[in-house]
């Protein structure tokens, strides 16, 4: 079945980390932040790879921070437009270490603490009720990898 992973999360929560070790193999990869800095119109072009990949049959993880229903909705009107599953991957905040992490973070990569702040104000659960099949929330294991759970509620 072709699925549609939505990862949630602060910046510097292991997002793009647990894609890497987790979705890869199965889900192509979209997020605003591999497109280049002066790139205009990046929401409708993130839209567009989406509903293409979404065409042509293939599994899609958004990888960005996704902290909110207007994120959110496109993304599961368009895996239901297109037949496929849509899941949440919940990565609850833990401030304090996104900031630790983000500030080991260099160039581009890293981004200003304001930004993580605001993200935090917008950040919000995602839950079954917003169009999700499935939630799952992810956190560290303590072993360089992940544990993965249903969400309750």
């Amino acid at each position: 079945m072709v699925e549609l992973a939505v990862l949630v999360g602060l910046q510097a929560s292991g997002k793009s980390t647990f894609y890497e070790q987790c979705l890869r193999d199965g889900h192509l990869l979209v997020s605003k932040d591999l497109f280049p800095r002066s790139a205009r119109h990046k929401q409708a072009r993130q839209m567009r790879l989406v509903e293409e990949a979404l065409a042509a049959g293939r599994s899609v993880a958004v990888d960005n921070t996704n902290p909110s229903r207007e994120e959110w909705d496109p993304l599961v009107a368009a895996a239901r437009a297109h037949g496929a599953a849509v899941a949440a991957y919940w990565f609850p905040p833990d401030l304090a270490d996104s900031l630790r992490r983000n500030a080991a973070r260099t160039g581009r990569a890293r981004v200003p603490d304001v930004g993580v702040h605001a993200t935090l104000r917008r950040l919000r659960r995602p839950a079954r009720s917003d169009g999700f099949d499935a939630v799952y929330d992810v956190r560290f294991d303590g072993r360089g990898g992940f544990e993965v759970r249903p969400a309750v509620g």
